[in-house]
């Protein structure tokens, strides 16, 4: 590795222990989740639900200032639950008025015409941002879903912070502004692991060749077991392939290939779309299922019809990018390219690589003028709840104590759902998270 790939591998390390989410951010998110569950068991209306996490948080791909989802569960005895609309709207405002009358809770705003039904609040415990919903179910697998394919290789985890922290210091990592939302860039990132040389992840078909959005039905504890057996199974088989060849790249090789690979994603995106479910780059116009589901923007002169298509793998043939809109399109790809070249050039410090990396307040929190130790081992923070034993669904077991390089709490690893809060005692000695018992 040449001096400056030396550099930027430990800048990106450095940012990435910034980034790392500590002992006291893990527990306080199960307190938020404990008291937003004492605000449902308060409601008749939302009697017997469960309140379960989802999204970065349950994907172990959430930084510091991450914020939470969570999905009310409304009782359905053991079938998978399926509100209307109208119903989700009824309920989240009766929430949103028990939390303003038990307090603990601020900056309240319900959005209840988005394409699913939304609470957004901020916790009075270190100000985290929480969107509600009400059975999202089929979020919660896909948050699962990305969790289980960090197994294949713990660099994934890396990227998908690294991006996410980089895309923020770009402003181009908010959907309202008509750029990606996190699930998106995730997806990036799988579909940068596919195509890489040698590919590091395998197509998500060969993972799981089904729909989780069509598959979701009938008794809850059965779809979601075979879903996760046949993913532990499907992952196992694609990690013990002999022969295959493995990509043994370095972290920032890793994150300048990205950079270069979708740097001219603008021009790529009126003909192209991108397919983590395949692991290609597909031509739309050939792909009759995604035509009715690009959300185009038609753009004079030329006439041309441009816009961001990135499938959702696991809600085919749902486009995760659809927000993404072709005058922010042009910022994207300006942010790949001058990003890319930055890293390149030659004589650079660690000011000039953290510049378009972080955000200002990541900045000041990384530590300057420290020699780089090339013995040094950075050890990603992964809760022992993270990993991922699909050998014994739905069964719930006590964690093993560890030593880590960062203190954080531990949890027992829930393979078919994220258990409800209720029974999860937190021990700020031993910093213990224990497994609840099933309500249902």
């Amino acid at each position: 590795m040449n001096p400056n790939g030396v550099l930027l591998e430990h800048t990106l390390k450095e940012i990435l222990a910034v980034l790392q989410p500590e002992s006291n951010d893990w527990v306080a998110r199960f307190q938020v989740i404990e008291e937003l569950r004492r605000v449902v068991d308060s409601l008749e209306s939302m009697r017997g639900a469960t309140v379960e996490p989802f999204g970065s948080f349950v994907s172990n791909l959430f930084t510091r200032s991450g914020d939470l989802d969570i999905s009310i569960e409304l009782a359905n005895g053991s079938f998978i639950s399926s509100s209307g609309k109208k119903h989700k709207q009824k309920l989240l405002r009766a929430l949103m008025e028990a939390m303003r009358q038990r307090g603990g809770w601020n900056k309240y705003q319900c959005i209840p015409n988005a394409r699913v039904p939304i609470l957004k609040v901020q916790s009075n415990i270190q100000n985290i941002s929480c969107d509600i919903s009400v059975d999202n179910l089929q979020a919660q697998m896909k948050s699962k879903m990305l969790l289980w394919i960090t197994e294949i290789d713990t660099r994934f985890r890396d990227m998908v912070l690294l991006v996410k922290e980089w895309a923020k210091a770009h402003n181009i990592n908010n959907s309202k502004t008509g750029t990606f939302n996190s699930y998106s860039l995730s997806l990036l990132v799988v579909f940068h692991f596919q195509t890489c040389v040698p590919a590091i992840f395998p197509p998500l078909k060969d993972i799981y060749p089904g729909n989780i959005a069509d598959d979701l039905q009938g008794l809850r504890a059965n779809a979601e077991r075979q879903i996760s057996e046949t993913c532990a199974a499907n992952i196992a088989r694609f990690r013990s392939q002999r022969g295959r060849a493995v990509n043994h790249s370095s972290l920032s090789d890793l994150f300048i290939s990205f950079l270069s690979k979708f740097s001219n994603i603008n021009s790529r995106a009126s003909e192209l779309g991108i397919c983590p479910f395949t692991g290609q780059w597909e031509y739309i116009s050939s792909n009759t299922r995604w035509l009715p589901q690009t959300h185009a923007i038609f753009v004079t002169p030329p006439q041309v019809f441009l816009y961001l298509l990135i499938e959702d793998p696991f809600g085919q043939p749902e486009n995760s990018a659809r927000a993404v809109n072709a005058s922010q399109l042009t910022k994207i790809s300006e942010a790949f390219q001058s990003t890319y070249r930055r890293l390149v050039s030659r004589n650079q410090n660690q000011n000039d690589f953290l510049a378009p990396l972080v955000r200002q307040q990541t900045s000041q929190l990384i530590p300057r003028n420290q020699r780089y130790n090339p013995h040094s081992v950075y050890q990603p923070t992964r809760p022992q709840w993270l990993t991922a034993d699909f050998s014994h669904p739905p069964q719930y077991a006590r964690h093993g104590s560890g030593r880590h390089q960062q203190t954080r709490p531990q949890v027992a690893y829930l393979t078919t759902r994220v258990p409800n809060a209720r029974a999860y005692q937190v021990q700020n000695q031993q910093q213990q998270l224990w497994r609840p018992r099933s309500r249902r």
